[in-house]
């Protein structure tokens, strides 16, 4: 049987966390975003702020200025900026960036100092289709007669894309628009010539691009990894990816899980709380169970990557498909018991429902998931 305990220091990590989001990154940090139409959707003062407590460089390694800690340690730090809906840069700069960095020579590797010190944003660009499709690439790169590359293509729902300072963008060298092999990963400075921006927002008011490449000339020091293996780098970015965001939905799992309990205790009806009544008290009780099943999977996922053990993309998938569904029903389950009141804009609660949605088909549906955790048992 495995045990996860956590160490004293990662409960101390944890601990802070969760007291900077709630003081620091409220809910109401979010509403004040989106209710100014801020273009960026995040606030780079409070990512500075963060990084000076070591987050944003948790995974960089110490020669680079990070701390050189693992997923799991990422993840409790995501876990309770869920708690908030906490909008920040973590998953596509610390979880994303940081590992596409640390694989491209020492021109890209020297942005990682910036990275950790919270000066430098990265946003990944591969998605083209409407659903989670990681492979499916029309985004072509091609030798120019110079030296380097030439890319060209669009590349939408782009993660944090229009606070970004830096690119990881997948393109394709041969194959088929959905051939797993063909694919090249590059670092590139999103103000390189050709590079069209169209910063957008989500149901959820979290900030995503939409972004056009023209002839955009890239030199060769700026790929990441081997030309025409791309995809394994980006095997490796999405898994740490999806785990992170499972912790970070599980912590907002979790947050609208206790809101809609504290809820039961306080509403009256005919003189008694509506927590006393047997069938609430069943419907939390599943939420409860469903709460604790997804804990243990999303920390087993965390730590079998940092383990780097055989079974951790099974565990990505299963942590993925199980709080994607967490997620949907402890914010679903909120609205209800909250009755009219929870589908207003007065409460938070609409704010979780809304987030839950746009994480389910964030990096892979719950659907997606378990054919994904059924083909990899299968060995197809």
């Amino acid at each position: 049987m495995r045990r996860f305990e956590l160490t004293p220091e990662q409960d101390q990590l944890q601990r802070a966390a969760r007291g900077f989001a709630e003081k620091r990154l409220p809910v109401a940090h979010l509403r004040g975003l989106r209710d100014s139409h801020d273009p960026l959707r995040l606030s780079r003062a409070l990512w500075r702020e963060m990084a000076h407590l070591g987050w944003a460089g948790i995974a960089v390694d110490e020669a680079h200025g990070g701390a050189g800690l693992g997923l799991l340690e990422l993840g409790l730090v995501m876990e309770e900026l869920g708690r908030t809906l906490a909008p920040t840069p973590l998953l596509a700069t610390s979880v994303i960036g940081a590992t596409a960095l640390a694989a491209g020579g020492e021109a890209v590797r020297a942005h990682l100092p910036a990275l950790a010190a919270g000066e430098r944003l990265v946003a990944l660009a591969f998605e083209e289709e409407r659903r989670f499709a990681p492979y499916t690439c029309r985004t072509t790169a091609h030798h120019a007669s110079g030296g380097g590359w030439v890319i060209d293509g669009e590349k939408v729902f782009v993660l944090d894309g229009p606070a970004a300072d830096l690119l990881v963008v997948v393109a394709r060298v041969s194959g088929e628009p959905t051939d797993r092999n063909g694919l090249v990963v590059f670092a590139i400075d999103r103000a390189t010539v050709g590079v069209d921006l169209q910063p957008l927002s989500m149901v959820d008011s979290r900030g995503v691009a939409r972004i056009r490449f023209s002839s955009v000339a890239v030199p060769s020091a700026d790929v990441l990894g081997e030309p025409g293996k791309g995809a394994d780098l980006l095997d490796r970015l999405l898994s740490r990816a999806t785990a992170a965001l499972c912790a970070e939905m599980l912590g907002a799992s979790d947050a609208v899980f206790h809101a809609t309990i504290e809820y039961l205790k306080q509403r009256h009806q005919f003189g008694v709380a509506i927590g006393s009544f047997q069938a609430l008290k069943h419907r939390a009780a599943h939420m409860f169970c469903e709460l604790e099943l997804t804990r243990s999977v999303v920390r087993a996922a965390l730590v079998a990557i940092d383990r780097a053990s055989p079974d951790a993309e099974t565990l990505v998938s299963a942590a993925k498909a199980r709080a994607s569904d967490t997620f949907l029903l402890t914010s679903s389950e909120a609205v209800q018991m909250h009755g009219g009141i929870g589908v207003t804009d007065d409460l938070d609660i609409g704010l979780f429902y809304k987030r839950a949605r746009v994480c389910d088909l964030t990096l892979g549906s719950s659907a997606y998931h378990r054919d994904r955790f059924a083909r990899l048992g299968t060995g197809s």
